[in-house]
């Protein structure tokens, strides 16, 4: 038997999308299980609750790996708490991340499956700076690494594309006073709002900017957004709103369709929405086996030495993708109309 533990937040900003985690990884389990698991052994999925800090991440994954004798380690969770984690799990066995991050992780023994900020941005930005004429920005997000160091990479590729940011903010979670941050966008005749809140903290901000009339008049770019949190707001706040993915719920394509199939197949028709984040642990499950398959080995070491091999690792957004440092995934733009997910053929 191999056990793998899903390291999720159930509570903090990130823990709506626990459910669509956990889902997306019971589906690939379930897959897997079907074949010939990972190394000729079937597959048990245990999901560990990361908590809402970077310790309690931390703690759990020492106890998954000390106590419950996990042979790999999954996670889906925010970026301040990548570091703690590695350092407690100590290359004692695989880990995988699997959101979108940053892009700063140097550390070979993490395994990111997810696309970085600026494979996400750069597309973007040059499509609203030469499509839609934007040449105000204003940037904004919950105070942490995921925020702060993508923001930072998009102040160079606002200023490459001939555009200036006109104001920068960031606010501690929990604090939900958007009033102050509203009224400085709207003196500073920002263009386009590019807004990076995490999860729950998202949905607060995003209800706050439309109840203040913005939502009419400036756009907002976001990559920090899906359709979890989407449902989460009333239909006309998603007026202007753009996101860019590397998936969405909606893309037209063999795959997804395959996917979404086994995925409500499995849950039923009311299964938690999938989404970018959900899925991520659908494909980092997929890739693991991919790994320890191309390594024939369970053991940490053996599984990063695979980085780089063409081993071939199954996702909702394409045919195969494989597991190989440095790969670019295809990134989609989408504008969102109501709760709806509009692809746009422009990326």
């Amino acid at each position: 038997m191999i056990r793998i533990g899903l390291l999720v937040p159930q509570t903090g900003p990130s823990g709506l999308w626990a459910p669509s985690a956990v889902a997306c990884a019971q589906l690939a389990v379930s897959e897997l299980n079907r074949g010939s698991g990972i190394l000729r052994q079937p597959v048990e999925l245990l999901t560990i609750d990361a908590g809402s800090t970077a310790r309690s991440a931390a703690d759990a994954a020492d106890e998954a790996v000390a106590v419950e004798e996990v042979d790999a380690i999954v996670g889906m969770f925010p970026s301040f708490a990548r570091r703690p984690v590695c350092d407690a799990v100590d290359r004692r066995v695989p880990f995988v991340y699997t959101p979108q991050f940053e892009g700063c992780e140097r550390d070979r023994s993490v395994v990111t499956t997810g696309e970085t900020a600026r494979e996400l941005l750069e597309p973007a930005i040059r499509w609203l700076a030469e499509r839609r004429g934007a040449r105000r920005f204003f940037l904004c997000g919950s105070d942490y690494v995921w925020p702060r160091e993508s923001l930072a990479i998009a102040k160079t590729l606002i200023r490459e594309a001939g555009s200036a940011v006109v104001g920068e903010r960031y606010m501690a979670f929990g604090d939900r006073d958007f009033g102050r941050l509203l009224d400085s966008m709207s003196r500073q005749r920002a263009d386009v709002v590019l807004p990076y809140f995490l999860g729950s903290e998202a949905v607060a901000f995003h209800r706050a900017f439309a109840e203040a009339g913005l939502a009419a008049r400036t756009l907002r770019f976001t990559s920090a957004v899906d359709e979890t949190i989407v449902y989460g707001l009333d239909e006309n706040a998603t007026e202007n709103l753009y996101v860019s993915s590397a998936y969405f719920q909606a893309l037209d394509t063999r795959n997804n369709g395959a996917f979404l199939e086994q995925y409500h197949d499995l849950h039923g028709a009311s299964a938690p929405p999938a989404n970018a984040f959900g899925q991520s642990c659908y494909e980092g499950l997929h890739c693991l086996a991919s790994l320890m398959g191309a390594a024939d080995s369970t053991r940490a070491s053996a599984v990063v030495e695979g980085l780089g091999r063409a081993c071939q690792s199954r996702t909702a957004r394409g045919d195969v993708r494989a597991p190989v440092t440095g790969a670019r995934p295809r990134i989609h733009f989408a504008r969102v109309d109501g709760y709806e997910f509009t692809v746009l053929p422009t990326l």
